[in-house]
This record gives C-alpha cells, sequence and structure tokens, in this order.
C-alpha cells in the first residue's frame, strides 16, 4: 500500500518529543519490512509557530513567516529520518518532485514543509494526491474530527465518518495564514475535494494508530 503519513507538529513537537519521534520511527520500520511505500510529513507545532511570532515581531511579510517555520518542520523531519536510519531515503526534500524520486528508491520518505502559502497539511495532501496514495493518514492531538472545537466545547461530539466536502463548515478557518492551526488546514481541504484520497484523522500520540488505519480497523475518523 501507497500510504502518506502526516505526523502533526502538535503531537511530536509541542514540545519536542524524542521519546515519541523514536517510536514513530520504530513503527515506521514496522510498516516498511511490511512492503509498504511511505512519505512522512512532519509538523513543526508550537517550536515553528514561536519562530513565526519572532519573525512577525520583526514586521517580516507573512512568506517571510512560512520560510521559517518550514525550516523547523525540516529539522524535525531530519531527526526522525537520523533515527530510521538506513531505513530513510538519503536527504529531506524540498520539491514534490523530489520526493517522488525519492520514493522509487524504495526507502522511507521523511519530509517537512515545501514552500510558503503552503502548510504541511497541504504539502502532504499534495504528495498524496501525485503518487496517487492509497491512503493518507493525518496523526493530530485530537481523536479524529469533532462537530466542534472539543478543546473550546465540552459537548463536542466525535465524527466517526465525513464526506470532504462538510469539512469547511466544521472549521474556523477558510484561508491559508502563518501558524494556523486546526485539524486541517483549508488548503488541504480543497486538494482533497479535488483527488478524494481516502483520508483517516487519529491520534498521534499512540503511533499503533497509524498502524490500525494502515490495517483498515475502525480508528478515529474517516475521510471520504
Amino acid at each position: 500500500m501507497r500510504v502518506v503519513i502526516r505526523v502533526g507538529g502538535a503531537v511530536v513537537a509541542s514540545p519536542p518529543n524524542p521519546e515519541l519521534l523514536s517510536r514513530y520511527a520504530d513503527l515506521l520500520e514496522d510498516l516498511g519490512r511490511l512492503g509498504h511505500e511511505l512519505v512522512v510529513v512532519v509538523g513543526g507545532g508550537s517550536v515553528a509557530r514561536d519562530f513565526i511570532r519572532v519573525a512577525r515581531e520583526m514586521s517580516l511579510s507573512e512568506s517571510g513567516q512560512d520560510e521559517v517555520a518550514i525550516s523547523v518542520t525540516r529539522l524535525f523531519a531530519q531527526l526522525l529520518a537520523l533515527k530510521l536510519g538506513d531505513f530513510a531515503a538519503e536527504r529531506i526534500p524540498t520539491s514534490v518532485d523530489e520526493a517522488v524520486r525519492l520514493l522509487k528508491g524504495g526507502k522511507i520518505v521523511v519530509m517537512g514543509g515545501l514552500k510558503p502559502g503552503m502548510t504541511t497539511d497541504a504539502t502532504a495532501a499534495m504528495i498524496s494526491e501525485r503518487i496517487r496514495a492509497d491512503l493518507l493518514i493525518k496523526a493530530t492531538d485530537q481523536d479524529g474530527i469533532y462537530s466542534k472545537d472539543p478543546k473550546k466545547y465540552p459537548d463536542a461530539k466525535k465524527i466517526d465518518v465525513l464526506s470532504v466536502d462538510d469539512l469547511f463548515r466544521l472549521f474556523e478557518e477558510d484561508r491559508h495564514r502563518a501558524g494556523i492551526h486546526q485539524v486541517l488546514d483549508p488548503e488541504a481541504v480543497r486538494l482533497l475535494q479535488k483527488k478524494r484520497t481516502r483520508t483517516v484523522i487519529v491520534n498521534g500520540f499512540n503511533p499503533e494508530n497509524i498502524a490500525l488505519a494502515v490495517r483498515g480497523e475502525k480508528i478515529g475518523t474517516l475521510i471520504r
């Protein structure tokens, strides 16, 4: 199976979590040994948002704020790739074309963001479309998608299955901005609407949830 895994910065980088990053490396090795083709897109979480804040206070442009956040995501991708050792592709790709070429080498491709104006969510959705992934998994800090923000509303209810067309009405923001933080960013949703890649949102604090999603078991929220 060809799988794109989006590891949220809220999970492994808010604050940086070396133990969890190591557990993800073990999980990815196991999935690779099973023959799955894997692209892993890592976010920068609160560390990236800290740098965005610094850039904003320096009066840097929105594009400049995005650029420093992308550098942070690539640092976390590098940590994960180094932990994977020989299982990982030889470098962190900086374009979709490079990611596709590296995937053909038979190793796990680990990457961060690509360009300003695009979050790592959108990067993962774009890669999924390009390689015709069988599955896109987003490992986030929630158990799935809820009827409203569960951190703000105690009566929020988890949704087990929904259409990609229903996503916009659930989210507070409908356009990109540096540091945007919601379960899926608006541009990623638009990309998913085009390709209709099977997508599962899971709680990333337990890496085993990724394996469950790959096996097709009921977990998190399925978007179709």
